[in-house]
């Protein structure tokens, strides 16, 4: 590796240890265990993934999305359960679930369909990120960096495709783990990131140029042929 290019990877590792380092205390905490398989599956996904995040990022972007404060004042709240304290209630959920046996013996059909559906959950978030350089992590009209519409890749097809791979994406986790009860908290979770969609879709809307017309010709915010 380059030394020129290796600050610009183990910088964002870090927030994504981080990341894996709470999943895990939740997971083995509220499970009571280390040999969770489920779990270990999840946290291997959630590295890899994460990877796909970082490697090859455009450094300006990931300058973009630490600028967490200068969201929206109400995009703050949203962020904080959709990317913390949703996925959090799902992992212990589903530790809680482990330890006590609710839902019973996990159907390998239902964890095949989690992984399926955490895999395109996050190669959709990879793509938007990829052909998107203002894919902030918080929502904020960037006229500071020249913000203008972006219609290529998955935004040909739906209006905020970096949603629609976290909707899909916390949906997978509790089929992953093998829990039904944590599929209360992940929709929940789900809910609000549909929330996030419509504020967010309303706020471009208004702010941005060019939107309205885009959104004309792209008809559907987060699902095809549905919402």
């Amino acid at each position: 590796m380059d030394e020129s290019t290796r600050p610009a990877i183990i910088k964002p590792l870090a927030p994504l240890c981080f990341t894996l380092a709470i999943t895990a205390a939740c997971l083995f905490a509220s499970a009571g265990r280390l040999s969770w398989s489920n779990a270990w599956v999840l946290l291997g996904l959630s590295f890899a993934t994460g990877l796909s995040f970082i490697v090859g990022r455009d450094p300006e972007l990931t300058a973009e999305r630490s600028k967490i404060k200068d969201g929206k004042s109400w995009d703050k709240v949203l962020v904080g359960i959709t990317v913390l304290l949703g996925p959090m209630a799902t992992w212990i959920t589903a530790g809680l679930d482990d330890r006590f046996q609710w839902s019973g013996v996990a159907s390998p059909a239902a964890f095949a369909a989690g992984i399926a559906m955490a895999i395109l959950g996050a190669a959709t978030i990879a793509w938007a990120m990829r052909s998107n350089k203002f894919f902030s992590s918080v929502v904020r009209i960037q006229k500071d960096r020249g913000h203008t519409v972006v219609a290529n890749g998955p935004y040909r097809f739906i209006r905020h495709p970096g949603y629609a791979g976290m909707f899909v994406s916390i949906l997978a986790t509790p089929l992953i783990l093998g829990s039904y009860w944590a599929l209360a908290p992940a929709a929940a979770t789900a809910a609000v990131i549909l929330l996030r969609t419509a504020l967010e879709d309303h706020a471009l809307h208004d702010e941005l140029d060019g939107y309205t017309g885009y959104a004309r010709r792209v008809r559907y915010r987060l699902l095809p042929a549905v919402w």
